[in-house]
C-alpha cells in the first residue's frame, strides 16, 4: 500500500487539511499505517497536482487560509482500482526474533532489557488503542448504531488490538524463557 491509498481512504472518510489529516493519522490510522507530517504534506501536494485531490482554500480568522483536501474523480478511481487488485500476504520481518535467536551464541542477559523495552512499547500501544476504542466505539460517548465506515474502522482497530495482545503475551513468554535457561537483567 502506498501513503496515497491511506490518505485517499481518510480523506473520503472526511476532508480536511494537512494538519487533521496529520493528526488522524497519529490517532486512527496510525493503527496500521504511519507517516510523518512531511511525508503526508509531501504526498499531498503531489495528489494534488495529479489532479487526485480538489483543494478549497478555507479562511480562518486571525491565521492565514487553510486549505481543505477532499477526493476528486481522478483518486476515487486510483483507489477503487487499487482496491480490486490483490496483495501479497504481508511477512513477518523482525528483527527481535532473530536477536532471540543470535543471543544463544551470546549471553542472553544481554537482551532482557531490551524485550522489556519491547514488551512495555507493546502494553502502552494496547492501552492506547483499547482507550481509542473505548472512545470511539464502544463507550458511552460512541454512536449507537455504527455505520459501515464506522464498523470496518472497528474491525481494523480490533485487529490491531489482537496484534498487541499476542505480541504482549509473547514478549511475556520470551522472558520466560529466559529466565528459566538462568538468565537474570544486568544491572543498570
Amino acid at each position: 500500500m502506498a501513503l496515497e491509498h491511506a490518505i485517499l481512504v481518510s480523506l473520503l472518510e472526511k476532508p480536511g487539511s494537512g494538519y487533521e489529516l496529520a493528526r488522524r493519522f497519529e490517532r486512527s490510522i496510525g493503527y496500521f499505517w504511519t507517516a510523518t507530517h512531511q511525508q503526508i504534506y509531501r504526498v499531498l501536494k503531489c495528489m494534488e497536482i495529479d489532479g487526485m485531490l480538489a483543494v478549497r482554500e478555507v479562511p480562518q480568522q486571525g491565521r492565514p487560509d487553510k486549505k481543505e483536501y477532499s477526493v476528486a474523480a481522478p483518486g476515487r478511481e486510483a483507489l477503487s482500482q487499487w482496491l480490486h487488485e490483490p496483495i501479497e500476504p504481508e511477512s513477518l520481518r523482525h528483527d527481535l526474533a532473530v536477536k532471540i535467536r543470535g543471543v544463544a551464541f551470546d549471553d542472553p542477559a544481554t537482551l532482557i532489557r531490551e524485550v522489556e523495552r519491547h514488551q512495555q512499547v507493546h502494553s502502552n500501544r494496547l492501552t492506547q488503542y483499547l482507550a481509542g476504542e473505548l472512545r470511539d466505539f464502544t463507550g458511552p460517548d460512541a454512536p449507537t448504531p455504527l455505520d459501515a465506515g464506522q464498523e470496518l474502522q472497528h474491525v481494523v482497530l480490533r485487529g490491531g488490538i489482537a496484534y498487541e495482545r499476542m505480541t504482549t503475551a509473547w514478549l511475556d513468554d520470551v522472558l520466560t524463557t529466559l529466565h528459566g535457561l538462568g538468565v537474570t537483567p544486568p544491572h543498570a
